[in-house]
């Protein structure tokens, strides 16, 4: 080959190499314009749903940004909040807070105590009656209304039809099966159980598939271990625990490990379903390291110890929760209320997160830093 014939080979090999850079130059700038979001999860991102079904919430829960109760178990926003101000959508309203309520951007099927598989337990035992897959039953009536409704033309706060397909579909659920799951720890096999708990999981996901979901944001669970409730300094006087029952940062390690085992058999599902449903995005979150990282950073990144708990009294096996009340202790009265800087605290009440925490961990995540694919979540729509 001449100098002219390699001449024009190397100009159109660069011409080439322009034109895939800039495609991916566009991709990687692209964002989804999300225009609502669909929540499923438990009290970690119920924004109302208990609250309105149940029981009123009540101060100091919400006192913090909301300066109200708002059916949050936090004294202000939750991570869900933080994911619908970072696209730009309003604060999720819950799906059984129905009054007065628009439902234009998406809406929060999330309940407090909720879990993946149903429980043999009333709600009033502990358990709740707004399992994962009652919450997809209750968004396909959802669906189902929004569309009866914009066919009236009588759909205006509600989503568009179409929006449906263009939105984001979120998930922090699984604790609450942990935690059961723990308490049964000797009576059935643990692995069997994960197990099911995470087929279940992946049943409703797919059944969403079916319904028209393309967008999936997936959290694992969290360090349930590191819950201060869960820590030997807020159950016993004078308790010293073998060694390798707690890790560096005084989590309960078997604990830990059972989130984990869950959290491996949650991310291998969702690496199949990725490579089932080639025309959605399944995006998996690891809300487990995010939320440790900050445990054990705490003084670094500004907080308190993290078995430090702002709001409630947990001493000594005695555990009132939080609320605005006082009791009676060893004949000393206590007031059973919140701390005087909940920003300074990782644990709002002993199990839940506060406003500050929130947007810590929130703030991690939406980057993409802790996603399989790495994706931050204004392009997690966009297909590997």
């Amino acid at each position: 080959m001449g100098f002219l014939g390699q001449f024009l080979v190397a100009l159109i090999s660069l011409s080439q190499f322009s034109n895939i850079a800039a495609g991916e130059e566009t991709k990687s700038s692209e964002s989804c314009g999300f225009a609502a979001i669909f929540n499923f999860g438990d009290s970690n991102s119920d924004t109302g749903c208990m609250s309105a079904a149940f029981y009123p919430a009540a101060l100091p829960y919400g006192q913090t940004f909301f300066h109200d109760a708002v059916g949050r178990a936090s004294d202000g926003r939750l991570i869900i909040d933080f994911i619908a101000k970072h696209l730009g959508l309003q604060y999720l309203s819950a799906y059984m807070d129905s009054i007065g309520t628009s439902y234009e951007h998406g809406a929060n099927f999330g309940a407090a105590s909720s879990t993946i598989r149903r429980q043999n337990r009333s709600f009033f035992d502990g358990g709740s009656p707004f399992s994962l897959e009652i919450q997809v039953a209750q968004f396909i009536q959802f669906k189902t209304r929004t569309a009866k409704l914009y066919s009236q033309g009588q759909g205006n706060s509600f989503p568009r039809p179409e929006d449906f397909a263009k939105a984001i579909y979120t998930f922090d659920i699984g604790q609450n099966d942990i935690g059961a799951a723990l308490q049964r720890m000797g009576q059935e096999n643990s692995e069997a159980v994960i197990s099911d708990i995470v087929d279940q999981f992946s049943n409703q996901l797919i059944y969403l598939y079916s319904q028209g979901a393309r967008t999936f944001w997936i959290h694992n669970t969290g360090p349930i271990g590191c819950l201060p409730v869960a820590m030997p300094i807020h159950n016993a006087y004078n308790y010293t625990p073998v060694d390798g029952y707690l890790d560096q940062n005084g989590c309960v390690v078997y604990q830990n490990d059972m989130a984990k085992e869950f959290n491996t058999k949650l991310n291998d599902t969702v690496v199949k379903l990725r490579a089932l449903y080639l025309d959605a995005s399944f995006v998996y979150v690891d809300i487990f390291s995010a939320k440790y990282e900050l445990i054990s950073n705490a003084k670094k990144e500004g907080f308190v110890e993290p078995s430090e708990i702002c709001c409630g009294y947990h001493e000594g096996g005695n555990h009132f929760y939080c609320g605005d009340y006082n009791v009676t202790i060893n004949g000393r009265q206590i007031h059973v209320g919140s701390c005087q800087y909940p920003s300074s605290h990782i644990s709002w009440d002993g199990v839940h997160y506060t406003d500050a925490a929130n947007a810590w961990i929130a703030n991690r995540i939406i980057t993409g830093s802790f996603s399989d694919p790495p994706l931050p979540i204004t392009r997690s729509c966009l297909l590997a």
